[in-house]
C-alpha cells in the first residue's frame, strides 16, 4: 500500500489522458484526486498499489483498478501518462 512513507514511489503524482481531459492525482498518503475538463476533484478516495496493479475506491464506494505498464497507467478502458513536472 501507498503510504506517507513512500512518498517517492514511482506511482505518486499525476496522471493524465493524452488529450489533459482526466487527471488522476496519486496522493503519497493512498488518496487520489481526479479533476474532468474544468471540474477539479470531480472523483476522490483511495487507492491500494500492489505491484503493477493499482485498486481504487471512491468516497461513494465505487471501485475500479487499473495496471501500470513500461510507465503508462491503463485504466478503466483509458490510458493515462505520467505528467512531467518541469
Amino acid at each position: 500500500m501507498v503510504s506517507k512513507q513512500d512518498q517517492n514511489h514511482p506511482y505518486v503524482g499525476m496522471w493524465v489522458t493524452k488529450d489533459g481531459y482526466i487527471r488522476h492525482q496519486l496522493l503519497p498518503n493512498g488518496r487520489y484526486d481526479e479533476a474532468r475538463g474544468d471540474r477539479q476533484h470531480a472523483y476522490q478516495g483511495s487507492y491500494v498499489v500492489k505491484g503493477n496493479h493499482i485498486d481504487y475506491v471512491d468516497d461513494t464506494g465505487f471501485t475500479a483498478d487499473g495496471d501500470f505498464k513500461k510507465g503508462v497507467l491503463f485504466h478503466g478502458g483509458m490510458i493515462f501518462y505520467r505528467e512531467n513536472v518541469q
